[in-house]
């Protein structure tokens, strides 16, 4: 492979947008966008929606479904997710590029952590600006360029960009396990590690919510009369914990247990939250059968127990088209002199969603940065023109052939 004449013109369209690239995605970290915040959500969309009247395609808003939550005090309870935005050009040409991101935080609306600044070693630090509103950014940068070259006829692509990615997907799931059903190749903006590194391998990921009921009584004039079920989360959170170290590569991790109230009076419910990751379907199985045997047997009577949850993110191999396409990105990069590794990753992410559904796909072409998840997220301004470059590039050699999208998702479709 080598860099067209073409393939120049869509780099330097890239290059002198450097400074709207970067600024957008500043702009947008100061919108808070956090999971839940319905209001923030809103603001964020017709910001991307805007974003994306700028591009020859078709941009509309997607209905996501309910999804169930488990309060506190053991409800049951439904719950309404935003819009997605899907964009979609040139649906009926013979390659399918599936680019996925999400708009939500971590950040709760109530979050200290609302704006970005500059570091003195010129990074920037902000909600999101890596995770992923930079990596939004650099997509749409990405696309726009490719939009500019002789045979983007050849290529047709759906961007979905999701608002609940931070939640595990329970609300766009179906439309990610469609798209990766349908497209040859996907591309994730998630943020690469700092030094640029991809994330290769990921492990699977399962939520769960274990319900403990029991019964209420005064604890001192009927204590045995009650079923405390604060207690008996405790000892099933201890089981739970004790499937640590079994199987290799599986880890359990208890995350909180809430329930109970005064203190004269025996708990009759509670909660135990976990987390379980997975690094292979064996392991997946193993794990839900040993969550399950343990949701089975209460600790001791007068107790119920309602398990709710799995496994929302089946585990991402470095399987051969997972390899070949890697390897594919490597070469593209280092035609732009850019350095390109990957390592397996405990983290999950939509590109394990698009993966199980069929669709090969690299899931952190974002921005160079880090410590995501906290008031430390940082990403460094010039890896925007870097990254969106590199995805521009990856699509104009999959136009060209030299990436041969057709045989990548051969090759995964052999593996399932």
């Amino acid at each position: 492979m080598r860099i067209q004449p073409s393939d120049q013109l869509v780099l330097d369209h890239v290059a002198a947008r450097e400074a709207a690239i970067v600024g957008r995605a500043v702009d947008w970290s100061g919108i808070n966008s956090g999971s839940r915040n319905a209001e923030g959500l809103a603001r964020m969309l017709d910001r991307l929606e805007a974003e994306a009247a700028r591009l020859p395609a078709e941009g509309r808003r997607i209905a996501t479904r309910a999804s169930t939550s488990i309060g506190d005090d053991g409800a049951v309870r439904t719950e309404a997710h935003a819009d997605a935005l899907k964009i979609t050009a040139r649906p009926g040409a013979p390659v399918q590029v599936v680019l996925t991101g999400h708009y939500d935080t971590v950040f709760p609306a109530e979050s200290g952590f609302q704006t970005v600044s500059t570091r003195p070693d010129g990074a920037l630090n902000g909600p999101g600006i890596a995770d992923m509103k930079g990596g939004i950014s650099v997509m749409l940068a990405a696309l726009e360029a490719f939009e500019t070259h002789p045979d983007r006829e050849r290529v047709g692509w759906t961007v979905l960009l999701s608002p609940d990615e931070e939640i595990g997907s329970p609300a766009s799931a179906p439309l990610l396990a469609d798209l990766g059903a349908r497209g040859h190749i996907g591309m994730t903006y998630e943020p690469a590690l700092a030094d640029g590194t991809l994330a290769g391998a990921r492990k699977g990921s399962g939520n769960y919510h274990l319900i403990v009921s029991g019964k209420a009584a005064h604890a001192g004039r009927a204590f045995h009369e009650g079923a405390n079920a604060v207690a008996g989360a405790a000892i099933l959170a201890a089981r739970l914990h004790a499937l640590n170290g079994r199987r290799d590569g599986v880890t359990v991790n208890v995350a909180k247990i809430s329930g109970g109230g005064a203190l004269n009076v025996v708990a009759d419910n509670a909660v135990v939250r976990f987390n379980v990751r997975v690094p292979d379907k064996a392991a997946s199985d193993w794990i839900e059968a040993a969550i399950r045997e343990i949701a089975a047997e209460v600790p001791f009577p007068g107790l119920t127990l309602d398990l709710h949850g799995g496994m929302t993110r089946a585990p991402k191999p470095m399987d051969a088209s997972q390899t070949a396409l890697f390897e594919a990105v490597r070469d593209t990069g280092a035609l732009l002199g850019q350095t390109l590794a990957w390592k397996p990753s405990g983290g999950v992410c939509e590109g394990n969603n698009l993966h199980a559904a069929g669709l090969p796909n690299v899931d952190t072409l974002g921005v160079l940065g880090g410590d995501i998840h906290s008031d430390q997220e940082f990403a460094w301004p010039a890896s925007f023109v870097e990254r969106a470059q590199l995805s521009a590039l990856i699509l104009c050699k999959i136009a060209s052939g030299e990436i041969d999208a057709l045989k990548l998702k051969s090759l995964r479709l052999e593996t399932m």
